[in-house]
């Protein structure tokens, strides 16, 4: 799963991922379409606030 799907499937929205991850709304955005993609220290901080292990976003896996 990508960031999207774990955001989703986690029913937590852009805005509140933002508060909780310290990043931007507007570089979440560009994350999950792809036109960015985080750094280590931006990684770390998601997989803290989503509650996933680092490699779920380093090695997304397609969904089922």
């Amino acid at each position: 799963m990508n960031l999207r799907e774990i955001r989703e499937q986690k029913n937590i929205s852009q805005y509140r991922l933002s508060k909780l991850s310290g990043i931007s709304q507007g570089l979440l955005s560009a994350y999950e379409s792809g036109h960015k993609k985080p750094g280590m220290d931006n990684i770390l901080k998601l997989s803290q606030a989503l509650e996933v292990d680092i490699a779920a976003l380093i090695n997304p896996k397609p969904a089922a």
